[in-house]
């Protein structure tokens, strides 16, 4: 997640990735983030750029400073109770069209997981996948979303590919003001449970079709749900 910022404006890259690792609960909230020493040369920015960039975002309360031994930086943001406003608020400052967002996310999560089913996996990894889903199907609303979140990311990670798990991140992140704006359904998160299992499952099979499969019906889920809110 903490990748180096691309070419152009520093600063602004740097609150972009740090807001990403934030708003998709990568560093969740009450959690800290890497000391600067360790984040600046991850960004592949200045220390000066960092502090800057975290400045503006402890002004906008989603993280805040703290000193002594335990110190550091460490986030404040919680994510909104879902409100039909917000949802339709969302829409709009994406700034482009659903349908484009949407087939953005499909490819690449389901080239995701076809590459990571296509993988050799250590026994560390394929623990870590098992883990990651216990935790999902263990979630209660409230963090529901930032544990899914952190699942389908997981299977990037797989993946081996720093590019891809950005692209996935991307992806996530362009949906994640809409998905946090609809309600988490117990119909819902039982049917998204069958799927991740059918997911994770082919993942760790070593069955890339049927890991596209999976990830695909899965999204083509997300997308209904997203629809059926917006009609």
């Amino acid at each position: 997640m903490f990748r180096p910022v691309r070419a152009g404006n520093a600063f602004e890259e740097t609150v972009e990735r740090l807001l990403q690792a934030i708003k998709l609960g990568v560093v969740d909230r009450g959690e800290r983030l890497p000391p600067e020493r360790e984040l600046a040369p991850l960004l592949g920015v200045s220390r000066v750029t960092l502090r800057e960039a975290i400045r503006v975002l402890a002004q906008e309360g989603y993280v805040e400073s703290r000193r002594g031994r335990a110190g550091g930086t460490f986030v404040t943001y919680r994510r909104p109770r879902p409100k039909r406003t917000d949802l339709r608020r969302a829409l709009i400052a994406m700034g482009d069209d659903l349908h484009d967002t949407l087939t953005f996310r499909l490819a690449v999560e389901t080239g995701a997981a076809q590459i990571a089913a296509s993988t050799p996996l250590t026994a560390g990894r394929r623990a870590l996948l098992r883990a990651r889903l216990d935790d999902l199907n263990a979630a209660g609303p409230d963090d529901y979303r930032r544990l899914d979140t952190l699942f389908h990311l997981t299977i990037a990670e797989l993946t081996g590919s720093p590019t891809l798990v950005a692209a996935c991140a991307d992806a996530r992140m362009r949906v994640t003001d809409l998905l946090n704006a609809i309600p988490v359904l117990d119909a819902n998160i039982a049917h998204a449970a069958a799927q991740h299992e059918a997911i994770a499952g082919a993942v760790l099979a070593g069955d890339p079709a049927a890991a596209r499969r999976a990830v695909a019906e899965h999204l083509d889920g997300t997308a209904a749900l997203l629809r059926g809110f917006l009609a």
